[in-house]
């Protein structure tokens, strides 16, 4: 339970953590299981509504698995098992031809599998990414929390200051929270936590690390892209050009032909994530769970798309695919940056995920490496707490060293975000025709092997220290 002083004294917990998101709800819930007393403050009255962030990838359903949730987000989640990469030859202006009556782009010739891969033998054991909306994420954390902890999440608390201290961590929040007395209005009021350890995991916009003064290296990128989840537009296996194969114009009950290895599936299904490459950009497609889809389109350097209905004609335009926009639940525009910190560990200060490591979120990598920091570190913020209380974080060789591979793995993850980022820009002529060879060849030969294993981030879980035993509550 939350340790509740007289005014002068404030509050106090083992490890403070800032940010209610995904990571740092996991942190949480990773040392109240080892009976480290971890609270949660988030800026959010309520919970996010939109989707946001959705792909969790064999490394983070092993963290969902480590706290009891693994069964559960497999259940509301949808698999993506395999995914295709296909050209369109022909840009937006030139050789497009609508039948009114078919409803349908003529023409099919223009567009080209350039093969498939799946995660088979990269995760046998989990042989999928798993996209959940981020909304969902959070619920079943943020339900997860309370049953070890019911007032270990304290929404409506900003942080407005801190104090590295030679006891600890003081922290100042400013709260709108109601504390029952008056059902109409809630008064603002500051309240000073301390705690042993504070952690950062309050996103890409950190309060804690501007306060903190830690320094990043900051990278901007010119791509834009646009991004929608609607309706599915067919169900699976059969649609407008999805669900198509090598046999695009066969009449119904011709035999299909085996197709050549690493060319496609035979029929692309409600579990198949599109990457479609053209002269305009690239329009990728992810499922999301209850036959709903997740869009996104690149948009050039200076965008003008923001709406549902810009989202449809980019889609239509690039791949022949009809989305209704009428059904879409969320529309963002998003541009793409790199922020990384020179050091996670300042004092009794820790900064995780995207405070410490904002990547494109091209590839979707975000979560799944947030994760991997609060399981690499979770023991070891408990070793501090039970065993030494008498150093800076920096000055423990092991959390140093912790520290240091959590900031690799998010520099090999940007790298990847990045060589996506560029496969997707807008190309014709010698530069596309260069890339979707070695797109071809790649997917057609056992490399595909390798670059599935590299999407699953399967290099992520390398060097990941040993848990420690958990101390009893």
């Amino acid at each position: 339970m939350l340790t509740d002083a007289a005014d002068s004294l404030g509050r106090s917990c083992e490890v403070l953590i800032v940010g209610g998101g995904p990571t740092g709800l996991l942190l949480a819930i990773l040392l109240r299981q080892r009976g480290v007393e971890a609270v949660v403050l988030e800026r959010r009255q309520r919970p996010g509504a939109h989707s946001r962030a959705i792909g969790l990838h064999p490394p983070a359903l092993d963290a969902l698995q480590a706290v009891g949730l693994e069964e559960i987000a497999l259940a509301r989640g949808a698999r993506i098992a395999h995914g295709t990469a296909r050209r369109h030859g022909s840009s937006t202006s030139h050789h497009r031809e609508h039948d009114q009556d078919r409803g349908q782009y003529r023409g099919r010739e223009h567009e080209h599998s350039l093969g498939w891969l799946s995660f088979e033998r990269s995760w046998p054991a989990r042989p999928f990414v798993l996209s959940l909306p981020q909304s969902l994420t959070e619920e079943l954390l943020a339900s997860r929390l309370a049953e070890l902890a019911p007032d270990a999440l304290r929404r409506g608390e900003d942080v407005v200051g801190l104090e590295d201290a030679p006891t600890g961590m003081r922290v100042w929040t400013r709260s709108s929270r109601s504390d029952g007395t008056d059902a109409t209005a809630a008064r603002p009021r500051v309240t000073r936590w301390h705690a042993s350890v504070l952690v950062g995991a309050d996103g890409s916009h950190s309060t804690v690390r501007a306060l903190a003064g830690v320094e990043t290296a900051l990278r901007t990128y010119p791509d834009t892209y646009l991004m929608g989840d609607v309706a599915d537009p067919a169900p699976p296996g059969r649609s407008e050009g999805h669900g198509r194969s090598q046999d695009h114009g066969r009449s119904e009950g011709s035999a299909r032909p085996a197709a050549p290895p690493g060319t496609g599936p035979p029929v692309e299904t409600s579990s198949t994530a599109t990457i479609h490459l053209g002269p305009d950009g690239v329009v990728e497609s992810f499922p999301l769970p209850d036959g709903r889809r997740r869009w996104v389109a690149h948009t050039g350097t200076a965008p003008s798309a923001s709406s549902a209905e810009d989202l449809a004609a980019l889609v239509r335009a690039r791949t022949g695919q009809r989305i209704d926009p009428l059904t879409c639940s969320m529309v963002s525009a998003f541009t793409v940056r790199r922020r990384t910190v020179r050091t996670m560990l300042s004092g009794r200060l820790v900064l995780i995920g995207d405070a410490a490591h904002e990547i494109s979120p091209i590839g979707g990598q975000g979560i799944t490496l947030g994760w991997l920091d609060a399981l690499a570190l979770a023991p070891l913020l408990e070793q501090v707490i039970t065993r030494d209380l008498r150093h800076r974080l920096e000055d423990m060789p092991l959390l140093r060293e912790a520290a240091r591979r959590r900031l690799r793995a998010a520099r090999l993850a940007s790298r990847l975000a990045e060589l996506n980022m560029v496969l997707g820009r807008p190309r014709s002529g010698p530069l596309a025709r260069g890339r979707d060879a070695v797109i071809r060849a790649v997917l057609r030969s056992p490399l595909r092997h390798r670059m599935a294993w590299a999407y699953a981030m399967g290099w992520a879980v390398r060097g990941r220290p040993a848990a420690l035993p958990r101390r009893r509550a």
